[in-house]
């Protein structure tokens, strides 16, 4: 076993071109696997009278607001989708390559394994109504799934738009968050205007990692100051400006960061970007030793099939040990005390394995045909063949 694992991280340290910028891919990875870590520690589904319905710690133990900061982490994600895509687009240009096939490329690998979680649980829902399962519940689990599926619409368009934002000043769309937040907070305006803010707050990072992609954000002053700029004026919008301080929705909250992007929330981002960019020397040095770089290569390969299919692992121990045992300290039970988190964090191992299980029957439709990366099979082992340097 040892061995096999040996030749593995060997094969995959060989097969990643020289020029490749691992440090991307580990802050790719860090990012799915806080939103992974993030839902399954502040989503609980709570057993009652014959239904279950969704409840967060959060909004029972404020004090654990800290935990919002460090696993929502989607500012990081599109950082690095700008900078991949920036990347990608001028060496397609540079290869001739048209836009449409470009961007086929791009979403191909995004929406092959969308469509099997969304027949997969199509299924599901209809078994679960036809055997009387309560129509409440099911709408619960599936709101689990298909919910954080929103940032994949959104990364998708920031993608298509790529020639037109690629030179975008970050200014530009920030400027927008905020405005839109005065209208629409400070003056009482419509609560529509706030949707504006889903492309725009988003396309802050995004516009980032384009800037890094030119060149640009090398002297590590520009990740000081962001980090620095960003931390100073989200904790001032939230202790003088009336924006919650957790990073992502509480239920009965009467304003979400999130939901859709606040300036609070933009400004957090760029704290994040900041960070992450004062992490890239660290990253790449310690990325240079094999046996790290497989790990994050092997996230990297699955990062879809990670995403996609965490929310249904959690529903999936939730259930069988519902059905198995009945109500159980944090599966089942009301998430506010301390002994709830404590049991939670026991689940997290058993989460993590059960999502081994359908990375590994499912990723295979990430992978398939057309994209960036493949694997390949030697000897009955997988390895990681990336086509291009910053895929």
């Amino acid at each position: 076993m040892r061995d096999a694992v040996r030749d593995l991280v060997r094969r995959i340290d060989a097969a990643t071109p020289a020029g490749r910028d691992r440090a991307l891919d580990a802050l790719r990875a860090f990012a799915i696997l806080g939103v992974v870590c993030g839902h399954w520690l502040v989503t609980a589904l709570v057993a009652d009278s014959g239904t279950v319905h969704g409840a967060s710690p959060l909004r029972y133990m404020p004090e654990l607001t800290p935990v919002s900061w460090v696993f929502q982490t989607l500012a990081v994600f599109f950082l690095v989708g700008g900078a991949v895509g920036a990347r990608g687009y001028a060496s397609a240009r540079g290869r001739g390559e048209s836009y449409g096939r470009w961007m086929r490329a791009r979403t191909g690998r995004l929406f092959r394994p969308v469509l099997v979680v969304l027949a997969v649980w199509a299924v599901a829902a209809g078994v679960m109504l036809v055997s009387g399962v309560d129509p409440d519940t099911v709408r619960a689990l599936g709101k689990l799934v298909w919910s954080p599926l929103w940032f994949l619409l959104v990364f998708t368009a920031l993608t298509a738009a790529t020639p037109l934002v690629a030179r975008l000043h970050p200014l530009w769309p920030l400027a927008v968050v905020l405005h839109v937040d005065l209208f629409r907070l400070g003056l009482d305006g419509p609560r529509w205007l706030g949707w504006i803010n889903v492309a725009a707050g988003w396309l802050v990072p995004y516009c980032l990692g384009a800037a890094w992609a030119r060149g640009g954000l090398r002297d590590r002053r520009t990740g000081w100051a962001l980090l620095a700029g960003g931390a100073v004026a989200t904790a001032g919008l939230v202790l003088f400006a009336g924006y919650p301080a957790s990073m992502v929705g509480v239920p009965g909250g009467t304003l979400s960061n999130l939901d859709p992007p606040t300036t609070a929330a933009v400004t957090f981002g760029l704290a994040q970007c900041g960070g992450a960019l004062l992490l890239l020397g660290p990253l790449r040095r310690a990325l240079a030793r094999p046996a790290v770089w497989a790990a994050v290569a092997l996230v990297n390969l699955s990062a879809m099939t990670i995403f996609l299919w965490h929310q249904t692992a959690m529903i999936t121990v939730t259930s069988t040990a519902l059905f198995l045992a009945g109500p159980l300290p944090g599966l089942h039970t009301v998430p506010d005390s301390p002994g709830w988190v404590a049991a939670r964090l026991a689940w997290l191992p058993v989460f993590a394995l059960v999502l081994l299980v359908f990375r590994a029957a499912f990723s295979a439709y990430e992978t398939r045909g057309g994209g960036r990366s493949r694997v390949v099979r030697r000897g009955g082992s997988p390895a990681l063949t990336p086509k291009s340097r910053h895929a």
